[in-house]
């Protein structure tokens, strides 16, 4: 079994505090996240338009297609972060996903090159380009590549970050703060990183070639895994031995049972004073994981919020006059996701440098506002941008009408993008407050043992909320058809109702935030403590 302070290079855990850890290695590895990120939304930024374009899907099925991707990649660091935990430590498990990562985004760029189906004829489409169908091996290798993306995230995605909090101690009270603004400043990287791959990637996709726009994200993560590797000697590896040599989750619950069995009053006097206070701590450990159970469960519908930029507001938005300055450039409708990731970027300033400095002169709390406190205002916010989204629909439905267009889905509505920006705005403020904030808590208040985990849990919560996505999609669209209607989610949106959709969503996530409020005025946080090499 490898033990945590064992990477591949020279082992780290015979180095003193001052020459590890700190500010120093967390940039290398905020540094590496950076470039991850770039690659993720440089495939996922635009993956609805690949899926309604050359693979020739509806919008129903193109949506579904994405949120049912984009919860695989979140769900499945859960397995990577137990296999991190449990077996090959975080930095092993690092490289091993770059490694997959490259061969991944490598195969996806070659799958957008095949030819495609003999015997079937290309067409011009709407906007003058020519279209063929895929042929099956395609496809085939198109999604093949794809999930192994999805793969290679469940094991980088959950370590990363929980490697760069490592290297600030939860005991020190001065990286402790650091602890707590690297969380805010991380996310400021991946922001600032998924805005300029949405905006660049979008537009060399859109007018370039897909097999470019997917071979960049390759090179990139292979830049990644080499700066990774060059701050080996700079980090911070925490003794794992206090957590039975890496035991597996599962072996650890079993622990615990045995524990709970050995500490009734008939059994007692046979345990030695050593194994009960051992078996003591795995009781607790357990316990605390289960305390996170409910605050996880009020959580999952904010992965539905999360899903929509990237699927529905890019098809809303890709109706809309995008056009900007006198040349005429039209903006791809996949970039106006930007508006989310500058609004993102902005947010983690005011929030670091002024919303906290303020909030603890005022509360007396070190980090201005509790973790909880944090997640809730996100919600609050999503809320607001989901209203704001269906009444912007409404309006852009009526303008529809009053044009004319309502049968023309490949006209352009008369409608300035700038209608659509407050929705991409709020849902970047909210992210700031609400994904930031799982980040914390869930890295914060797992066992010790389990940190990777702790990132995994909150990584699921955007998995379920996409599974969640899809089979809402999946519903709404088979009901509004029934009987010959027309789907609120039709190819042609302008006889759909996405502000149907939008306030439903928005309804369900207030009944969210009762009980996330409900939950969370009753949780007890638990102590910090760590043994650092």
């Amino acid at each position: 079994m490898a033990s945590e302070f064992e990477p591949l290079l020279p082992r780290a855990g015979h180095r003193h505090r001052p020459a590890t850890g700190g500010w120093k290695s967390a940039l290398f590895i905020i540094w590496v996240e950076v470039a991850e990120r770039f690659a993720y939304y440089g495939i996922s930024g635009n993956l609805i338009s690949y899926l309604t374009g050359p693979l020739g899907q509806t919008t129903a099925a193109a949506a579904t297609g994405v949120n049912a991707w984009s919860g695989a990649a979140s769900m499945l660091p859960l397995l990577g972060a137990a296999v991190a935990d449990s077996w090959l430590g975080r930095y092993r498990t690092i490289v091993v996903s770059s490694l997959l990562y490259i061969a991944g985004l490598g195969m996806l760029a070659l799958s957008s090159m095949f030819p495609s189906s003999e015997g079937q004829q290309c067409h011009v489409s709407a906007n003058g380009q020519g279209a063929c169908p895929p042929s099956s091996l395609q496809t085939a290798f198109f999604y093949v590549s794809l999930y192994l993306v999805a793969i290679a995230q469940s094991g980088h995605k959950p370590c990363v970050q929980a490697f760069g909090a490592d290297q600030f101690d939860a005991t020190d009270p001065a990286e402790s703060l650091s602890r707590g603004s690297f969380f805010n400043w991380w996310y400021f990287g991946i922001c600032g990183s998924a805005t300029v791959a949405i905006a660049l990637m979008s537009y060399v996709q859109d007018n370039v070639s897909w097999a470019i726009g997917f071979g960049v994200p390759c090179i990139i993560m292979m830049l990644a895994l080499v700066v990774f590797l060059l701050g080996t000697k700079t980090y911070r590896f925490y003794d794992s031995s206090d957590s039975s040599n890496g035991a597996s989750v599962l072996c650890r619950v079993t622990e615990a049972f045995s524990a709970a069995r050995k500490r009734s009053p008939e059994s007692s006097s046979l345990v030695e004073h050593g194994e009960r206070k051992e078996n003591d701590a795995i009781v607790e450990e357990v316990r605390s994981m289960a305390r996170l159970f409910p605050i996880w469960a009020a959580c999952l519908l904010y992965g539905v919020v999360f899903a929509q930029p990237p699927t529905l507001f890019t098809k809303q938005a890709a109706t809309l006059d995008r056009r900007v300055g006198s040349s005429g450039f039209q903006i791809p409708p996949a970039a106006l996701q930007c508006f989310s990731g500058t609004s993102m970027i902005i947010s983690v300033v005011l929030y670091d440098r002024l919303l906290v400095p303020v909030a603890r002169r005022v509360s007396g709390f070190p980090l201005g506002i509790t973790m909880l406190q944090r997640i809730g205002t996100g919600m609050a916010l999503a809320v607001a941008a989901l209203v704001i989204a269906a009444l912007v629909e409404m309006r852009r439905l009526s303008t529809a009408m009053e044009a004319g267009v309502v049968d023309q889905p490949d006209m352009m509505v008369p409608m300035s993008l700038w209608w659509i920006m407050p929705q991409y705005v709020l849902i970047g403020a909210a992210d700031v407050f609400t994904m930031v904030g799982m980040q914390e808590f869930f890295y914060d208040q797992m066992p010790s043992a389990f940190k990777s985990l702790g990132l995994a849990l909150y990584l699921s919560v955007l998995g379920v909320g996409s599974f969640m996505s899809s089979f809402l999609i999946w519903v709404i669209d088979g009901l509004t058809k029934k009987g010959g209607g027309t789907s609120w989610l039709a190819d042609n949106l302008n006889r759909g109702h996405l502000d149907y959709f939008y306030l439903l969503i928005a309804a369900l996530t207030a009944l969210e935030l009762l009980a996330f409020l409900y939950f969370s005025a009753s949780y007890a946080y638990r102590r910090k403590t760590a043994n650092v090499h």
